[in-house]
């Protein structure tokens, strides 16, 4: 058992080192094979035979991505973003501050949460919605940790419990899949449908930390200096939307077909259960619409494409690590070892799993990539303890989603300052990422572990 052991130790290692993920993925895999005894040759062959399982979710991804440009290019989020601007700065100067904190709340965790689904973007919304919105953070003195807070909750929670969109990716594409993958040859597997409803105890937990973020943790005021931002005024231009007097100006037939668009984009995906489809359809839909010229169809799609290729890059290469993980032959002597070390206690196998999960998402960055690596092991070992299929399900999606809140290279962290810090007073690290780590990752280690032992 000692390849498996090293491989991830080395991909854990140089992932913390901030050697890119991929690359951390491939050299961990090759010292698995090596020290097993594949030899080059047979670790790579294993490595790429591995590739083709995540192809599908890669590809989601890219489409996705492009959709994502297609629909900024009609100015609605632009939009959206004016509209609600002018809005709240017209009611922060009443008496009734309160209500509009929380009405802010409101709208920038739902705008998170519909990132997720019905307009899947993922963080594609925040570089034009938050940046707008900074002046009336400031005048309201809002502490914008508890933004970062609501951003990544929005982001994260969303995927781990509804499988719409980004959740179908996470839930019913990768966790759902790998299960039923490496439980196969031991006779377990599960229904999508149990997915859900096991994930939704550490979502909760999640929930109750975003409730201590806003009502204790960040409640006080927090002084911030009005910072003009240049670099917003260029957001639109790049988007192609035409602006007069600072309001875009965005074609009523436009907003309509965008309107079309997201909806029809949403009825494909429930009805085929394919994001690859629904991303095509609606990028079809806003082409022919004209949103774009057909000349610029090419560029739209590959940039759009580009925002999500690392991601997709990440997934690809981590089925590769798994399926050399597989091929070394050592998970049974890995898991008869664990489990003759943590004994006959389902409350200790539960916690470590969680915190390794925990540790190996912090230095991947991505609780999607994460689950090819942490179900070909924990699976066996969630039968070899009695965990019902509930309880796996629980374990090893919380595994996963553990440290994506709290990660340094996470999405859920990086999108969230992106558009916080324009101004350049939002610290990557102290602001988002440690606010974060406290508020989500402890809740779900505590409700993680709660599930694992009522499930």
């Amino acid at each position: 058992m000692f390849a498996i052991l090293a491989a991830i130790a080395v991909m854990f290692g140089l992932s913390l080192a901030r050697v890119p993920v991929v690359f951390a993925l491939v050299i961990g895999a090759v010292t698995g094979g090596l020290l097993a005894g594949l030899g080059l040759q047979g670790t790579l062959e294993a490595f790429n035979n591995g590739l083709g399982g995540g192809a599908k979710i890669a590809l989601a991804y890219g489409i996705l991505g492009a959709f994502a440009l297609a629909l900024a290019r009609s100015g609605l989020p632009d939009l959206l973003a004016y509209k609600m601007i002018h809005t709240l700065k017209g009611e922060a100067d009443l008496k009734a501050q309160n209500r509009v904190k929380y009405f802010i709340f409101l709208v920038v965790a739902i705008a998170a949460v519909f990132s997720q689904n019905v307009i899947p973007v993922h963080i594609a919304f925040i570089p034009v919605l938050i940046p707008p919105l900074l002046m009336v953070f400031n005048h309201l003195k809002l502490d914008r940790r508890l933004v970062a807070c609501l951003l990544t909750f929005g982001l994260v929670a969303t995927y781990m419990l509804v499988p719409v969109g980004f959740g179908a990716i996470f839930l019913n594409d990768i966790l759902g899949h790998n299960i039923n993958t490496f439980g196969k040859p031991y006779g377990f597997e599960i229904s999508y449908d149990q997915i859900p409803t096991a994930m939704a105890i550490p979502v909760f937990g999640m929930f109750v930390g975003l409730l201590i973020a806003v009502f204790f943790s960040y409640r006080k005021p927090r002084e911030y200096k009005d910072v003009h931002i240049e670099e917003q005024q260029s957001i639109s231009a790049e988007m192609g939307v035409a602006q007069k007097s600072g309001q875009p100006e965005v074609a009523t037939f436009t907003i309509w077909m965008a309107v079309i668009a997201i909806l029809v984009t949403l009825g494909v995906q429930l009805y085929s259960d394919s994001m690859i489809l629904a991303g095509l359809v609606g990028v079809a839909i806003l082409s022919c619409a004209g949103i774009f010229k057909w000349k610029e169809a090419d560029d739209v799609i590959i940039t759009g494409m580009r925002m999500m290729a690392l991601v997709g890059f990440i997934m690809i290469a981590a089925q590769g690590f798994a399926a050399v993980i597989e091929a070394t032959g050592q998970v049974p002597a890995l898991v008869e070892a664990s489990v003759d070390w943590i004994g006959n206690s389902q409350a200790l196998a539960a916690f470590l799993m969680l915190l390794i999960g925990l540790l190996i998402t912090l230095g991947i960055g991505s609780s999607f990539s994460t689950i090819p690596i942490l179900a070909i092991i924990y699976v066996p070992l969630c039968i070899q303890f009695g965990f019902s299929p509930a309880a796996t399900i629980a374990i090893i999606g919380t595994a996963a989603a553990l440290g994506d809140a709290g990660s340094p290279a996470s999405d859920s962290t990086l999108g969230p300052t992106s558009g916080l810090n324009m101004d350049g007073q939002h610290d990557h690290m102290k602001d988002s990422v440690v606010p974060t780590f406290i508020h989500f990752n402890i809740p779900l280690m505590i409700f993680g572990w709660i599930a694992a032992m009522v499930l």
